[in-house]
């Protein structure tokens, strides 16, 4: 039993990151589909921080800045200059993905998968068997209940939920939504870099090319399903997480009794099922309140 929870802990922790960055940025009125690139770049600067600086504070520093760097250039394409979101999302995450096969090739000559001496430090033997666990793992729960905290009990969560909802009303009683949405972003962006530190250098202490698999879409998919709450959204993303883990360990008993492929694809079959759902609710939803406008 206490495999399978730190099966779902270690692979559900970097998706819960990136996904409360996709949450603040929603509440700030973009739809962000940047989230795969910057978890790349959080994942690639973290090994290749540790390798060049031999410091984890530093690769970590490192990464955040680089994610930051990424979300601040993407509220620069979407509002100065009037790009799609979508379209602006989608090119970040190109960028990502080409970006760090460019920086991987350009150090070591290849592009092959790049080892760290050690990743990101350990809660140790006191916890037990959890001790294998990182302390971005064990923060986790903190930063969820925080982001709720800032979300839906704060004033900075009220004024940027009045930017992405009311845009218009917000200028009138003198908020900036340009300013609140690169808050976000910005904020968003570091989230993004632990995600990806958390994934590279959790447990697995290499970077590869593709190494996310998708995960960044599978949090804006948690997003949705989450409807844009942070706890809502951190659920879908442990729902999908635990779909991944049970993948896992379904291969390992059944072995060559089932495809490979079948069980690897677990995460995202909930995937689709999740945005799926999503859609049905919100659409029996939608056709309520049409229901309701018609019978007044």
């Amino acid at each position: 039993m206490n495999d399978i929870i730190i099966a779902i802990l270690r692979s559900g922790t970097p998706l819960i990151y990136v996904t409360l960055a996709g949450v603040i940025a929603q509440r700030a009125g973009v739809w962000n589909l940047g989230l795969e690139g910057l978890m790349i770049i959080g994942a690639c600067a973290t090994i290749l921080g540790i390798m060049l600086t031999h410091s984890f504070i530093l690769a970590i520093l490192i990464a955040i800045l680089l994610c930051v760097a990424a979300s601040i250039l993407l509220w620069f394409v979407i509002e100065k200059l009037k790009a799609n979101p979508i379209i602006a999302g989608l090119g970040l995450t190109g960028l990502g993905v080409g970006g760090t096969a460019l920086a991987v090739e350009s150090i070591f000559g290849s592009q092959g998968m790049v080892t760290a001496p050690f990743g990101v430090p350990k809660l140790g033997p006191a916890f037990g068997p959890y001790g294998v666990l990182s302390i971005f793992v064990a923060a986790m729960p903190f930063v969820v209940s925080a982001m709720w905290l800032l979300l839906r009990r704060s004033r900075f969560g009220l004024q940027l939920t009045a930017s992405g909802e009311h845009p218009f009303a917000a200028r009138s009683v003198g908020i900036q939504p340009q300013r609140m949405r690169l808050l976000a972003l910005s904020i968003g962006g570091a989230l993004c870099a632990i995600g990806g530190a958390e994934l590279a250098a959790g447990s697995l202490q290499f970077f590869a090319q593709g190494m996310t698999a998708g995960r960044g879409f599978m949090a804006f998919a948690a997003v949705i399903f989450g409807a844009a709450h942070p706890v809502g959204a951190t659920l879908a993303a442990l729902f999908f997480a635990i779909a991944g883990a049970l993948g896992i360990r379904a291969q390992l008993m059944f072995g060559d009794k089932v495809p490979h492929d079948l069980l690897q694809a677990l995460p995202y079959l909930a995937t689709v099922f999740g945005v799926w759902l999503s859609g049905r609710l919100s659409g029996s939803k939608t056709a309520g309140s049409f229901g309701e406008l018609k019978d007044q």
